[in-house]
């Protein structure tokens, strides 16, 4: 999700690389879950979150459909997200202690939070939202050990294949501004990428890639941007 806002308006101006410190230490949250709250549809779940989520809770796409996650339409393309409880508006992971019931399987958004990914036109940064955490006092530590994800070059690698690979979706849908379109790319990237099951015994970025060629033959039936 785009965020049209500048960088000075919400972090401190630095942009940060993995051997970078930032002030990111919550005291493992005690007492807080504050970013577990309120936050409508901003939680976008990329095909890697829907991965885990299978894999950890030995569930289908379907069935997360059904109640934790919804889709909605993002920056033009439908994709999904974590659903908020309707009672409580809490996500529907924090369980009743205030804690996530997911945290070894949660979503690259929760992951980084409160950084975020600051895209250049050829890859990204992190940088700190100032604004974001509740947390008062909070310690500096690496980025590469907050984000706590294994082969973390990789895994940016294959977000940046995603972000720009939607951005170029995206773009086709805002120059043809065709309804028949646009639906045909939403029904594609659905299927493709989060309706067709992953095989959770193999590495996820072999089968991602597998379907990013497929998706290359895909674009090239579609408008040039």
């Amino acid at each position: 999700m785009k965020r049209n806002v500048s960088l000075d308006e919400i972090s401190d101006g630095r942009l940060l690389g993995h051997e970078d410190m930032a002030r990111l230490g919550s005291g493992d949250c005690a007492g807080c879950s504050a970013c577990c709250r309120d936050m409508g549809r901003s939680i976008i779940l990329d095909p890697m979150d829907i991965f885990r989520l299978n894999k950890a809770l030995n569930t289908t796409f379907e069935q997360l459909l059904s109640d934790k996650i919804q889709l909605n339409v993002v920056d033009g393309i439908i994709l999904p997200n974590l659903k908020m409880d309707e009672t409580t508006n809490a996500c529907g992971f924090l369980n009743d202690r205030g804690r996530c019931s997911i945290h070894h399987a949660r979503p690259g958004i929760c992951r980084i939070f409160p950084l975020g990914r600051y895209y250049d036109g050829e890859g990204f940064k992190y940088f700190l939202q100032i604004y974001e955490c509740k947390k008062e006092n909070r310690t500096k530590i690496k980025v590469k050990k907050w984000v706590d994800t294994p082969d973390l070059k990789t895994y940016d690698q294959y977000i940046c294949c995603w972000h720009y690979f939607l951005i170029d979706l995206e773009k086709v849908i805002e120059n043809s501004r065709d309804d028949l379109l646009m639906k045909k790319i939403d029904m594609f990237v659905l299927e493709l990428f989060y309706l067709t099951p992953y095989d959770p015994d193999k590495d996820f970025y072999e089968q991602f890639y597998q379907r990013m060629e497929t998706a290359k033959k895909f674009r090239s039936t579609l408008p040039s941007k």
